[in-house]
């Protein structure tokens, strides 16, 4: 299976809401899914991490069928492990209670996973061709929403990016796209 040839979305449950609540996990799932199959060995040679830990982390996602071993590359030594799906789906509002704390570690370890690839990308976004660099947007928004409109808003978000996702566009390049919408801490009444 090509990574052309990857279903869209998968909408996480319960389950793989746990798998994920990890952000290493995140990272070599994200991996796979935005440069294809990849061995455990490659992983943790790109991740600075112990290969023995990244096989443990891709055993796991493919525990929870996010991932499974691409038979058609590798041998006994060597297993090649590739993404099931194009992109994992999670909305709050559609998980019952139940589901909660689940929803909130899988919150923390996205925050983690995004924070570490953010961390990298300062050291390569300057270094970027000036197409790219200009295409590029580094912004920040301040709303005043209640939550039916940040609702609104998202399915709105999500439509757009589902619009250019669902193209075709052989001359692209792989573009990452990160939404974040969440309500701001209050401010403290000591300060």
């Amino acid at each position: 299976m090509s990574d052309e040839e990857l279903p869209g979305d998968i909408v996480l449950d319960a389950a793989t809401l746990r798998v994920l609540a990890h952000p290493m996990r995140l990272t070599l799932l994200e991996h796979l899914r935005q440069r294809g199959p990849a061995t455990a060995r490659q992983l943790a040679a790109h991740y600075e991490i112990d290969s023995g830990a990244a096989s443990y982390h891709l055993r796991r996602l493919a525990d929870g069928g996010l991932i499974e071993e691409d038979l058609e590359r590798g041998n006994r030594r060597d297993r090649w492990w590739r993404a099931r799906h194009r992109s994992s789906v999670h909305d709050p509002a559609n998980g019952g209670p139940d589901e909660r704390q689940d929803s909130r570690a899988y919150l923390h370890a996205v925050v983690l996973a995004y924070s570490e690839q953010l961390r990298r990308l300062a050291y390569t976004a300057p270094l970027q061709p000036d197409d790219w660099y200009e295409a590029s947007t580094f912004s920040n928004y301040t709303l005043q929403l209640t939550p039916a409109e940040l609702n609104e808003a998202k399915s709105e978000l999500a439509a757009v990016i589902k619009k250019y996702r669902d193209r075709a566009n052989a001359a692209g390049a792989p573009v990452a796209v990160q939404l974040h919408a969440f309500p701001l801490p209050e401010p403290d009444d000591d300060a």
